[in-house]
């Protein structure tokens, strides 16, 4: 019997927050990684990397997502379709062509709540085509995974408001403490310590396809503020505005929606409710903050 390979991993995002936190993932695993340092775009220089380190698998957490927030990509555009465009097509025809196995973090942000997918009602597959284009950060990711579905050796996983153990300016959690107002809409989300290591093992035995990458069920904003209040900072308070409210004062719109996890669950089982899980990220953050 022939050896198996062994696995190498090219991690893309060097500046990134997840790529960050799959680095510690990877060194932790003792997993044989290192970080890209090309820009996905630049066609010569990502072909040049790859055949130099000869990755078995490749990670991208790389991308544009806007500082402070996506309505940076609405006056960016052209940057926005180098770095969520351009760039990600060229970094997974290229692996595709080399026989390399590619795991793309992008996002569930292409999908809103309708009249077929009500709150609380039915929720979107992995079937699904994106029906949100309400931001133009939005309306890249949504195009380009119509064309990766034509890609046979991509992992292509749909993150949404990820949050983290501690309070990182990209946590979602930060991000909506900091907030004037906030709506209070269920959504579906990606609690980080959960579903990192599973992209992990899901890369290590080369699944492909699209995956809805949050965990089971829904959770509104409120809550997780009220836990964040009962948990971490007693005390806390904040104050809703409506959505339409909130469009108001945006240059893009933002996107609500539920996925279904289920898909995901029956490859990672050990993956919880998100209700359940939000429980362990509070009681992390606290111990953090309370350290400090």
């Amino acid at each position: 019997m022939a050896e198996e390979k062994a696995q190498k991993f090219l991690v893309y995002g060097k500046t990134g927050w997840i790529a960050g936190k799959l680095g510690v993932i990877l060194t932790e695993q003792g997993c044989d990684w290192q970080l890209s340092n090309c820009r996905m775009e630049n066609r010569e220089s990502v072909a040049a990397e790859l055949d130099e380190v000869k990755p078995t698998h490749v990670l991208c957490a790389a991308g544009v997502t806007g500082r402070p927030n996506v309505d940076w990509c609405e006056d960016n555009k052209h940057t926005t379709i180098r770095a969520n465009v351009i760039g990600a097509l060229t970094l997974m025809d290229l692996c595709m062509l080399r026989g390399i196995h590619l795991t793309n973090f992008s996002t569930g942000c292409i999908f809103e709540y309708d009249a077929e997918h009500p709150i609380g009602g039915k929720v979107f597959t992995e079937d699904d085509n994106g029906n949100f284009d309400g931001s133009f950060y939005s309306k890249s990711k949504g195009l380009v995974e119509q064309l990766i579905r034509y890609y046979p050796n991509v992992l292509q996983l749909r993150v949404r408001m990820p949050i983290s153990d501690d309070l990182h300016p990209r946590n979602f959690i930060t991000k909506i403490t900091k907030y004037e107002r906030v709506v209070n809409i269920p959504n579906s989300m990606t609690i980080l310590t959960d579903l990192l290591p599973a992209s992990i093992s899901m890369a290590k035995r080369s699944l492909t396809g699209i995956y809805n990458f949050t965990n089971p069920g829904a959770i509104s904003h409120n809550e997780i503020l009220d836990l964040f209040a009962k948990y971490v900072r007693p005390g806390f308070t904040y104050k809703n505005f409506t959505e339409e409210e909130q469009d108001k004062i945006l240059k893009a719109r933002r996107s609500n929606n539920e996925l279904d996890a289920s898909k995901l669950v029956a490859a990672c089982p050990e993956i919880k409710h998100i209700k359940e899980a939000i429980i362990g990220v509070m009681e992390r953050m606290a111990v953090i903050e309370n350290s400090k």
